[in-house]
């Protein structure tokens, strides 16, 4: 696939099924993962990857976090369910290093690429991925199980897989409303 029709085609769909990548489209996935911009050489992300019957550990991680929080019985079962929307989940965390040039947000920054990085070697591959944010990636008991400490950061969760359908067309935008001149 063309990378430029890759970037510029990009969409992504929420139910992905068997098979995962495995292999060396898998190994392709995660050194894409670790080609992302990197000031310092710091390195600044873990992945963590979920496939399998491993989805179960991170279905009970989050259902537990849904529980502390007390939440309603349907987040519960959503946030239960959530990993099995795809046959495997990499959650990609932000491993700070402290250092006097490479801020911390920069860091974070970084391991956000890996997710996009991570995501379009899925689909150049022809698989396909999605990446989830949202209020588990914050969530103390989440970080605990994964060792966020300090300020490592959960920048995401992608779930990769292989589409049951084709993407819907990207929309036009008008580049107007997003450019400015200096």
């Amino acid at each position: 696939m063309d990378a430029l029709e890759l970037l510029l085609n990009r969409r992504s769909i929420a139910r992905l099924s068997d098979p995962a990548p495995e292999g060396a489209a898998l190994e392709n996935i995660i050194k894409a993962g670790l080609r992302a911009p990197d000031h310092g050489g710091l390195t600044p992300w873990r992945f963590v990857l979920a496939q399998g019957e491993s989805r179960a550990k991170l279905a009970k991680i989050l259902e537990e976090a849904a529980v502390n929080a007390g939440r309603e019985e349907v987040v519960i079962e959503k946030a239960k369910k959530a990993p099995f929307r795809a046959p495997l989940v990499i959650t990609v965390i932000a491993n700070v290093t402290e250092h006097e040039k490479v801020p911390a947000f920069e860091q974070h920054l970084s391991a956000g690429c890996a997710v996009q990085a991570m995501q379009m070697a899925a689909v150049a591959q022809g698989f396909q991925a999605f990446w989830r944010s949202g209020k588990w990636m914050f969530d103390d008991h989440v970080r605990q199980a994964f060792n966020v400490k300090g300020q490592d950061q959960i920048v995401g969760f992608l779930y990769v897989g292989t589409p049951g359908c084709t993407p819907m067309k990207v929309p036009e935008r008008d580049l107007s409303k997003f450019v400015e001149f200096l």
